[in-house]
C-alpha cells in the first residue's frame, strides 16, 4: 500500500513557528543568500533558515495539489463522460462521418 502524497502546509507552519519561537534566533537570512552562506555550518540559524525555505516549498506543493484537484473537477464536469465512453465503445465519436454508399 502506498502512503498518501497529500501535503498540508498549516501543520508545518505551526510546527516551525513553535521551533523558531523556542530557538529565539532573531532574524534569519534567506537560505542560499550570501548572508546565509557566510554563516558557520555549526550556526543553528543556518539550519533554521533552511527549514523556513522548506516551509515555503511545502506551501507551493499544497497550492499545486489544490490546483490539480480543481482542474480535475473542471475536466470531470466538462463533458458527459459516460456518453463519451458509450460513443467510443460504439465506434462513433463526435468525429464520426457516415460512409456514403456508392451507386453504380
Amino acid at each position: 500500500m502506498t502512503a498518501s502524497q497529500q501535503v498540508a502546509w498549516w501543520p508545518v507552519h505551526e510546527f516551525l513557528t513553535a521551533v523558531l519561537a523556542q530557538a529565539n534566533a532573531g532574524p534569519l537570512p534567506v537560505a542560499g543568500t550570501p548572508a546565509w552562506c557566510s554563516l558557520a555550518d555549526s550556526d543553528h540559524r543556518k539550519l533554521l533558515a533552511l527549514a523556513v525555505a522548506g516551509e515555503h516549498h511545502v506551501l507551493r506543493m499544497e497550492v499545486a495539489q489544490e490546483a490539480a484537484a480543481e482542474a480535475s473537477k473542471a475536466i470531470a464536469a466538462a463533458n458527459d463522460w459516460p456518453e463519451v465512453s458509450r460513443a467510443i465503445r460504439a465506434g462513433r465519436g463526435r468525429a464520426y462521418i457516415p460512409r456514403r454508399k456508392e451507386t453504380a
